[in-house]
């Protein structure tokens, strides 16, 4: 069949700081090519519109794949589904990712028609046989498949993360990816799962708390068939397994691979396994991400994190010594007043470390999706990107925008813009030798995409499509779980439970 994969645009946080190639989708487009489909992938995110609309038509896809990692990137998706709809009639038109295995249901629903399956946990699995049924009949027997006839089999999990291969060679304007300075900047899979169960976040429902891991020799091939200088490391907690980073960066070593990486981590991980970092950091690790999300131990509580605020400072100290620059991410609570928006303030100033903030947001998955969904004050699908407020603020909702990007508007006089600039001034030149603007570019857009205003006004658009309430609160918090654990690898269960 002729396959056409569609990435959405970027949201509001993407536009600035980051632009990320969509490594997911290049595995599913990996998997359907090694079935014998014919592929095209278009990315929203660095193509135009008009060059979608223009692929349908010379393309003519039999079939569509929409990936919607996203919530706040639905309302485009089913757009999309029916520009297709109308341009190839008679094509086949799925969702997969993510966000959408939690609401597939619902989503069809208010599809209209226009959407004739989602898939439900991981695609690399389902979307060969998706495509077989679309073709030749006998779609509720695909695993992980839902239409609007219901559920199919559970979805079924990779047993290996070493294959498919992403298919890189189909992206079109590789050099718009990139995130802060490492530009261009293309994406790796070490590991996938996690073993934690934080409340706010999704990942560990969506595996079942299980974790796997790319084999060295695999991840040391991958990259040395990687052509850009830089590679983020997009796994949701690098290298919980000391070993495993251990045996990797001697792959590396024994065949002389050299780019510079940015990763996520955890700062227990950090500091339990400070000697696999500074073998890192010696391969080129410039970059950590480091979700503290509060810096207190009520705020930790609320989260379940499961450190101590000593630990997180502690992991910063650990980080400046490698000479590793870290960014650091905390949870702006709805509940917050004026007090303690300056109290961050104050915060982020006092500490060299970037520092992100994402507004408290439930998504289908989380526990406190069942906990806090009953308080929205909006199911605009757009607004959940984390960086608007859909539960009640403490201060009025305008006010709450003001002090938020205020805060935000401070952490980037202090890391953005002219300083940055200057200080970063050889590599900046040397990104533009190159052609590549996209540090530039973000270096001066910010108060273009941060703005109080207009965030607030984004909660008076006319809504047409609308954020499904939950059902009642699972008692067993593995009636959660995207991929049951029984259909787990039994070395990725065990994995996760020693992690």
């Amino acid at each position: 069949m002729r396959l056409l994969l569609v990435h959405p645009s970027s949201l509001m946080y993407s536009k600035i700081f980051l632009r990320l190639e969509p490594l997911g989708l290049e595995r599913v487009a990996g998997a359907a090519r090694s079935a014998g489909h014919e592929v095209r992938v278009v990315d929203l995110q660095v193509c135009s519109g008009s060059e979608l609309s223009a692929e349908l038509a010379s393309f003519q896809p039999e079939a569509v794949g929409i990936s919607l990692n996203y919530l706040a990137n639905i309302p485009e998706a089913m757009d999309i589904s029916a520009q297709v709809k109308r341009s190839v009639p008679g094509c086949f038109v799925f969702f997969g990712g993510h966000s959408v295995s939690f609401i597939a249901e619902d989503v069809l629903a208010q599809a209209e028609g226009y959407v004739d399956a989602v898939i439900r946990g991981e695609g690399e699995t389902a979307v060969g046989p998706l495509l077989a049924a679309a073709r030749d009949g006998g779609l509720q027997e695909v695993p992980g498949i839902v239409t609007r006839e219901g559920r199919g089999p559970a979805p079924q999990t990779l047993h290996s993360i070493d294959a498919p291969l992403p298919a890189r060679d189909l992206m079109r304007r590789r050099r718009r990816y990139f995130i802060g300075e490492l530009d261009p900047c293309a994406s790796i899979e070490f590991s996938r799962g996690c073993p934690w169960d934080c409340s706010f976040c999704s990942a560990w429902t969506f595996y079942g708390r299980a974790y796997r891991k790319a084999s060295p020799e695999a991840a040391a091939q991958e990259l040395a068939s990687i052509r850009e200088p830089n590679v983020f490391v997009v796994d949701d907690v690098a290298f919980i397994r000391p070993e495993h980073g251990d045996a990797i960066a001697a792959e590396l070593e024994r065949r002389r691979i050299r780019k510079r990486y940015y990763l996520e981590t955890r700062s227990d991980v950090l500091l339990r396994n400070l000697e696999v970092f500074e073998r890192w950091e010696r391969l080129g690790l410039r970059y950590m991400f480091l979700g503290m999300e509060a810096i207190d131990a009520e705020g930790l509580d609320l989260y379940r994190k499961r450190v101590s605020p000593d630990e997180n400072f502690r992991a910063l100290e650990a980080a400046r010594k490698l000479g590793i620059a870290v960014a650091i991410n905390l949870i702006v609570d709805p509940a917050w007043d004026v007090t303690q928006f300056q109290t961050i303030r104050e915060f982020a100033l006092a500490v060299p470390e970037i520092v992100h903030l994402t507004v408290m947001t439930p998504y289908p998955g989380t526990e406190i999706w069942h906990t806090e969904s009953r308080r929205l004050t909006t199911r605009d699908y757009r607004l959940f990107d984390i960086q608007h407020a859909v539960v009640p603020t403490v201060l009025p909702l305008d006010e709450f925008y003001r002090e938020l990007v205020r805060t935000q508007a401070v952490i980037n006089r202090k890391h953005l813009g002219l300083r940055t600039a200057l200080a970063a001034g050889r590599i900046l030149v040397a990104n533009l030798a190159r052609g590549q603007t996209n540090f530039a570019r973000m270096l001066w857009k910010f108060s273009q995409v941060y703005n109080a205003n207009l965030q607030y006004a984004d909660h008076q658009r006319p809504v047409r499509y609308e954020l499904p309430l939950p059902g009642p609160q699972p008692a067993d918090r593995r009636q959660l779980y995207i991929h049951p654990r029984e259909t787990l690898p039994r070395a990725a269960a065990q994995a996760g439970r020693r992690a």
